[in-house]
């Protein structure tokens, strides 16, 4: 005989599909409506199809704020990756002394991004800040509220400070994770540590490496508290990422109908980009 399943459990799987639908299929539904409209006011609006969307891929704002966005998480993605992984490869593997090498590279993820973006932009301060005065001190220009260049780094400093733990967190995890037996023939014939990483680490790594590559992009791709904190967007528009560029479309011009279209591209191309990224890295770890 067959034993009778019983299925009164999927009862309790209601509440997150509720959950689910309220805080994400609701909302979504929502931005699609009005991203195929005009909206004029309360009870006011006209269907416009696809017209928004089509002036949002030719709006040379949204453009250049997309190219500053990918340069960004290039360039956040290069340093950040090598960084998490030498420091990784420095800190002890057991111990007191790994317990608490790990407790201090967590403590920066452990700050809210809003701090994040208020302590840096005390920091670097050329006037009273400790890094910015000690920039200056060397001869250096430093005013990353005049400067293009000093406010880009500014960022991409701050980014590695607040997130490079991570990726030395996820590569440590993958160095831990390595037996010992690899080490010991390694050591028997002979390796160099050079030869120990390349042929023994990086590739154990791989698989670490997709899930902190996939994740420091996502992040860069979509960061908005620490620059619009920092720098505003400026000086001129040189900070000006695709988020705050939607921002400042949704709520400081009210523009709801080009902001959700908007929106839906950022999402959109965000899927697009960690799709091809993960693809690409798993066909590599494949080979």
């Amino acid at each position: 005989m067959h034993k009778l399943e019983d299925n009164r459990a999927w009862f309790l799987v209601i509440p997150v599909f509720v959950l689910v639908a309220f805080n994400a299929v609701v909302p979504l539904m929502t931005v699609v409506n009005y991203s195929v409209q005009d909206i004029f006011g309360p009870g006011q609006r006209a269907f416009v199809g696809v017209e928004w969307f089509r002036e949002m891929l030719r709006d040379p704002t949204v453009q250049s704020a997309f190219l500053r966005q990918i340069l960004f998480s290039l360039l956040v993605l290069a340093m950040q990756i090598p960084l998490g992984v030498g420091v990784a490869l420095l800190l002890p593997r057991s111990g007191w002394k790994s317990s608490l090498a790990i407790i201090l590279v967590a403590i920066p993820l452990l700050v809210p991004f809003n701090v994040v973006g208020t302590i840096w932009q005390v920091y670097a301060r050329p006037e009273i800040g400790l890094f910015g005065r000690l920039i200056n001190a060397t001869g250096i220009d430093y005013n990353y509220t005049a400067s293009p260049l000093a406010a880009w780094v500014t960022l991409l400093l701050m980014d590695a400070w607040h997130w490079a733990p991570l990726v030395i967190l996820l590569a440590f995890a993958g160095l831990c994770s390595i037996p010992e037996p690899y080490y010991q023939a390694a050591r028997i014939d002979g390796a160099s540590r050079a030869a120990v990483f390349r042929f023994i680490e990086l590739p154990k790594l791989r698989g670490v490496l997709t899930i902190a590559v996939l994740l420091r992009f996502m992040d860069s791709f979509m960061i908005y508290t620490e620059p619009f904190v920092v720098t505003g967007g400026g000086p001129g528009s040189s900070t000006t990422f695709l988020s705050i560029r939607l921002v400042n479309m949704a709520v400081g011009q009210f523009d709801l109908g080009p902001a959700a279209a908007f929106s839906l591209m950022y999402f959109l191309v965000i899927l697009l980009f960690s799709y091809v990224f993960y693809t690409i890295m798993k066909l590599n770890n494949a080979r």
